[in-house]
């Protein structure tokens, strides 16, 4: 007998209940067996992907706003390695369970919204600002995590990632003092 006609054949004895319940006792333990991110762990998760994404929108914005080759270059760099990056990241957070949204949040809409105001030097100026202070804040953030997040995948992959941004941090430190004042 099949899986069908063991339904079929359950619900006419009044076995309904009974019946699918075992199964789906099985399902919601096979549910909740899926490893859980620390509470802190998910908050790291979300907030480089909130990173991951305005960096890439500014790379994007970059490209066609600067005036300076050098900053050009940097956003098509930022575009290109936060892109790679934001890919890991998803498919480690859907590994997780974690949902990320696809929007950015208030905070990062107003920095895309600032800078795609500008233009011309004064693009060039706040968006190196932009990502010097950015790419600190995401270095500390990222070393942080290396050292405190609980679950292993997410460890390796704040690990991985420090060298990326450290070679950020250093070639737009080097562009701010190429800009002038």
């Amino acid at each position: 007998m099949g899986y069908g006609q063991k339904i079929r054949a359950a619900r006419s004895k009044g076995m309904k209940t009974k019946f699918l319940l075992i199964p789906l006792a099985g399902v919601a333990l096979f549910c909740n067996a899926r490893a859980e991110l620390a509470v802190t762990d998910e908050q790291f998760v979300k907030k480089a992907a909130q990173g991951g994404m305005v960096e890439v929108r500014l790379g994007e914005l970059a490209k066609q706003k600067a005036t300076k080759s050098g900053v050009k270059d940097f956003g098509a760099m930022m575009a290109t390695d936060h892109s790679k990056a934001n890919a890991d990241l998803i498919a480690l957070a859907q590994k997780k369970g974690v949902k990320l949204s696809t929007d950015l949040d208030p905070k990062h809409k107003a920095v895309v919204e600032r800078l795609s105001k500008l233009s011309g030097a004064d693009f060039d100026k706040a968006y190196v600002a932009d990502m010097v202070e950015d790419h600190k804040k995401d270095i500390a953030e990222f070393e942080e995590a290396s050292r405190a997040v609980k679950d292993a995948e997410l460890k390796a992959f704040a690990e991985k990632t420090l060298p990326t941004l450290r070679r950020h941090l250093e070639r737009i430190q080097t562009l701010q003092q190429e800009l002038p004042k």
